[in-house]
């Protein structure tokens, strides 16, 4: 499938400013980004892009700041190419590092995962994703029955196998995220992951210690009751995907309402990845 390249060029760009465009982008169908010299660029799936509803989504930043963007065609089969070129290892908390299979290994990282994103979201640079990540090494997987939504590249899930979960489920409304996670599942020889295509509709009727869903602000409110469906009492879930401020207190407002109760978030920049258990 081909995907358009959107190139955002921010004249005295503001990162608080930058990760709201890109936080509207990721609302309407956008699920990769890459910063750039120059601002950073957006992709989305060819079917799903319209002009119309870019610039109705970026109307309100106009009066915030100065940018513009081209559009281009970008063929599905480029997208290795841009990645070798662009995606660097990254390490957090010196225990994950998060490779390519272009790069060298690293085996004294007590966890080390190799993702190939493709055109999948999800390979630990955004904030978003090293979030869960710091928030899940604080927390006891060891024989736990996880929940990852928005999986992406599967990375979350992955890396909950490495901290010792033994049921896991992935899932993605996004056909190539799906792909994604079995080719990156297998990769990094993690067995045993129900992968599934699809959203809230499809989370199996079961009951899970822990749920993982880094998606974003809209879809985690549509999807909340079916989390605390979904949650064993005692149960945590990790949220991020979202900014601190106004979004966190809604979260928070939401999942009240579910018998999920705040406990404590992390930030970078202005993006939070927040711990709640249920009651």
């Amino acid at each position: 499938m081909n995907y358009y390249e959107l190139l955002f060029t921010l004249i005295t760009p503001e990162d608080y400013y930058q990760d709201l465009m890109i936080n509207a982008l990721a609302e309407i169908g956008f699920a990769t980004f890459e910063e750039a010299d120059f601002g950073f660029k957006a992709y989305i799936q060819s079917p799903a892009f319209s002009k119309a509803a870019v610039d109705e989504a970026l109307e309100p930043y106009h009066s915030l700041i100065t940018f513009s963007y081209d559009v281009n065609l970008l063929p599905a089969k480029n997208w290795n190419e841009v990645w070798e070129s662009n995606f660097q290892p990254i390490e957090i908390a010196d225990q994950v590092r998060v490779r390519a299979t272009f790069h060298e290994s690293k085996p004294d990282f007590p966890y080390e995962i190799t993702i190939d994103p493709k055109m999948a979201f999800g390979t630990g640079h955004h904030e978003t994703t090293s979030l869960m990540m710091a928030s899940m090494l604080e927390t006891n997987f060891k024989g736990k029955k996880v929940l990852d939504m928005g999986c992406g590249t599967g990375i979350l899930a992955i890396l909950a196998a490495k901290l010792g979960a033994t049921d896991l489920t992935a899932i993605d409304y996004d056909i190539l995220c799906y792909n994604s996670t079995q080719e990156n599942t297998a990769l990094n020889q993690v067995e045993g992951v129900n992968i599934i295509c699809g959203s809230k509709e499809v989370i199996p009727d079961e009951q899970y210690d822990i749920v993982l869903a880094n998606i974003n602000r809209n879809i985690l409110l549509d999807q909340m009751q079916r989390y605390g469906e979904v949650l064993k009492p005692q149960g945590e879930i990790y949220f991020s995907g979202f900014y601190e401020s106004p979004d966190l207190e809604i979260i928070k407002e939401a999942a009240a309402q579910h018998q999920m109760h705040y406990i404590s978030h992390k930030k970078s920049k202005e993006w939070v990845a927040a711990k709640f258990v249920k009651a």
